[in-house]
């Protein structure tokens, strides 16, 4: 009897150990509360032109907020806004800023003041987003007016050719209803919507533009643990380019990409309530060749591009 008992001490010792170990990650922060976060990262990139090896260093600062609107069974509605938006990148020892907190210039003279004034108005606006409980945006509401507001702008970019229909083209995609999901998707998707235990996997397969390359990212995100309110999530992620990837057309020039290929690694800490980060740690690698042809010229650039990111809750 007393072992028998001993047996049932034990049990009823286990069963909440084990309910500890298993927990819904869902999207569900709380209506109409806002949640703040910051996004730091640094980018190099190692290319060879004609045996000439260049160094291109980007440093990017986002603060992103969101907060939640309504919810239906099958999704949920949300506010959100890129307060800042920062890009420093020195190419060669030229070093050239981009920021949302400056007004910028549609008609300067400098690539740079443009993309701060086109920043700036992006920063100024509300997105408003549909994201199902994984966290993975779904429509951007608003997509055609944020697009079109800032798109009537470019007319007046005075700029000489090449350049100006480069920066266009970079204008357009920024203001397109992809790229915001892009941006957007950083912060938000990375959950099952469902019940998981410590070393449960699930799958994550996206499409990116980042630059205007298009590419698959695969990822296969891991429980590790819970601490708390903290489920403690390790993600891998293979980097590749898909068959039907569109080339890139700059300057008369023809760029394609097929042969690049990267890791990405992840150490992430989320929220078991509100399903948003409280932390975020990425390592990426992608190396290959881009393919760039014109008329009478032709050539490959080997690339090496190393990228460390951190997302962080801001309290």
């Amino acid at each position: 009897m007393k072992k028998f008992l001993m047996l049932i001490l034990s049990v009823a010792f286990f069963l909440p150990v084990v309910a500890q170990q298993s927990v819904t990650l869902r999207l569900n922060p709380e209506k109409n509360k806002t949640y703040r976060f910051r996004s730091v990262s640094h980018q190099t990139v190692v290319q060879t032109v004609s045996g000439n090896q260049q160094t291109v260093e980007s440093d990017v600062l986002y603060t992103f907020s969101i907060k939640m609107l309504d919810a239906t069974p099958e999704f949920l509605v949300a506010e959100v806004h890129f307060d800042t938006l920062i890009t420093k990148t020195n190419t060669m020892g030229r070093v050239e800023t981009i920021s949302s907190a400056e007004e910028g210039d549609i008609k300067s003279g400098e690539a740079s003041k443009v993309m701060s004034y086109i920043m700036n108005k992006f920063s100024r606006n509300a997105i408003f987003v549909k994201l199902d409980y994984t966290g993975q945006p779904l429509e951007i509401l608003n997509a055609k007016i944020i697009s079109d507001m800032i798109l009537k702008d470019t007319a007046s970019i005075i700029l000489s050719e090449p350049t100006a229909s480069a920066l266009k083209a970079q204008i357009v995609n920024t203001a397109g209803e992809d790229n915001i999901k892009t941006m957007i998707k950083g912060f938000t998707w990375h959950l099952p919507a469902a019940q998981v235990s410590k070393g449960t996997e699930w799958k994550i397969y996206d499409r990116i533009n980042s630059g205007g390359m298009l590419l698959m990212v695969n990822s296969k995100l891991r429980l590790d643990g819970l601490n708390g309110n903290n489920a403690l999530i390790t993600v891998e992620s293979e980097i590749k380019v898909p068959e039907n990837a569109p080339p890139i057309k700059s300057a008369g020039a023809t760029v394609t990409y097929n042969s690049l290929t990267g890791m990405g690694k992840s150490n992430m800490v989320v929220d078991t309530e509100t399903g948003l980060l409280v932390e975020n740690k990425t390592q990426t690698r992608i190396t290959g060749n881009l393919s760039i042809s014109a008329p009478g010229f032709s050539m490959e650039m080997p690339m090496d591009i190393n990228g460390e990111t951190v997302v962080r809750a801001v309290k």
